[in-house]
């Protein structure tokens, strides 16, 4: 496989901007869609009679398909090519959208958000390289900013821009998913009418993605995973479980509230990660892992308090600390790998981060269905925090280490 220029392919028929724009577009479209059916949690639970932990249950379909996709799919567009691999994702989408405007049980509803997942485990990947393939040069030092911005955006609107639809627009089970279908649409030609980036060699075929670690990158990955692991737990638990602590403990039936807290999550790791890219990886995590701390004292006092506020600062505070603490592991893990073992590596992290995503989430919903949403959040918090304190320990050492190897 080589790498291709726009002038050498013959559907290369936007230019170099339009074309990014449009993977730009496509990649927030296809990222909002995963988040959609958040803000509906609280109705599916209503429609179908489900408690919290199903609904936990549904949101780690969601995980697993993108874990399964990146062990099947993360190597396939080096084979077969981007563009194919990001119309099939949106194929996924399309398909999964599909699903949930026709759901009428539990089954069809883990079917929706299994094929969203894998949709999401496909693009992530392979928009990223593409962005940074077909940036043009005045932007070529912000290509990764803008993936960030599409990617971790796109999760943040997701809820926003359902939220509004199912609280102020009739049919709130089918109507965010046909505004979905019709972006996809616009997106699929967005992708379509892009230049492919890479040539593939006659013969060439697609293989399963390896999962390891390298030695010498094993302290730092151990680091960063749990620092990760901590901040997208706290990412699941926003976006699965925070319909039901709106609704539930704060007693607001308002879906746009829910929207709007999900949305803050997001849009401060977003910020958190664009903001501090040039920061010393090591010290970066580190504090980090202490703001996500503080920002989950802040999601416990907001249970404790009944305080919308306070749940609102909470957002904001973990994901900065998620951000910041995310985007740096990579930083510090890419940073001693060759470029022939970054993919697997990746990959790797990428697994143990989706893990934590769906596992705290789904025992946050059996302890909610025990003890009460309160009591499940101050669980959740309390756990989560010794992780990220672990974290920070491990960080601390590694920094004081390196200093005095140093000097």
């Amino acid at each position: 496989m080589t790498r291709s220029t726009e002038g050498s392919s013959p559907r290369a028929t936007a230019s170099s901007a339009t074309a990014f724009v449009g993977i730009a577009f496509a990649f927030v479209v296809a990222m909002m869609g995963t988040t959609m059916p958040t803000p509906l949690y609280a109705l599916y639970e209503v429609e179908f009679h489900f408690s919290v932990f199903v609904v936990t249950l549904v949101f780690a379909a969601y995980a697993a398909g993108v874990i399964g996709a990146l062990l099947a799919f993360g190597r396939w567009s080096d084979s077969m090519g981007r563009r194919p691999m990001l119309l099939a994702a949106i194929a996924f989408a399309m398909v999964s959208a599909v699903v949930f405007v026709s759901a009428g049980s539990l089954t069809a509803l883990l079917i929706g958000r299994v094929l969203s997942g894998i949709s999401a485990g496909i693009f992530v990947g392979t928009a990223t390289v593409t962005l940074i393939e077909l940036v043009p040069e005045q932007w070529r030092d912000r290509a990764s900013a803008i993936a960030t911005a599409a990617n971790i955006g796109g999760l943040g609107l997701g809820p926003l821009v359902a939220g509004v639809l199912v609280e102020y627009l009739p049919q709130p089970l089918r109507l965010t998913f046909f505004v979905d279908m019709v972006l996809l649409v616009v997106a699929a030609i967005a992708v379509f009418l892009a230049p492919e980036t890479v040539r593939v060699q006659s013969g060439a075929r697609p293989h399963l993605q390896r999962l390891s670690v390298p030695p010498n990158v094993r302290g730092n990955f151990v680091r960063a995973s749990i620092g990760g692991f901590a901040g997208f737990a706290v990412l699941g638990l926003f976006t699965a479980v925070s319909p039901g602590f709106v609704g539930g403990v704060l007693g607001i039936g308002n879906h746009a509230v829910t929207g709007i807290v999900v949305f803050a999550v997001f849009a401060a790791s977003a910020t958190a990660q664009i903001s501090l890219r040039a920061a010393d990886p090591a010290s970066a995590q580190r504090w980090g892992c202490a703001i996500l701390l503080l920002g989950l004292m802040l999601l416990a006092g907001s249970l404790l308090l009944t305080s919308l506020a306070v749940l609102v600062a909470a957002a904001l505070v973990c994901g900065v600390g998620q951000g910041v603490t995310f985007s740096n592991g990579m930083a510090a893990i890419g940073a001693e790998l060759p470029p022939h073992r970054r993919a697997e590596v990746t990959s790797t992290f990428f697994v143990v981060l989706y893990i934590a995503l769906s596992l705290p989430v789904i025992g946050a919903g059996a302890v909610a269905t025990a003890w009460g949403l309160v009591a499940a959040g101050v669980v959740f918090a309390a756990v989560t925090a010794v992780l990220a304190a672990v974290a920070f320990v491990l960080l601390t050492i590694d920094v004081r280490n390196s200093r005095a190897t140093a000097s």
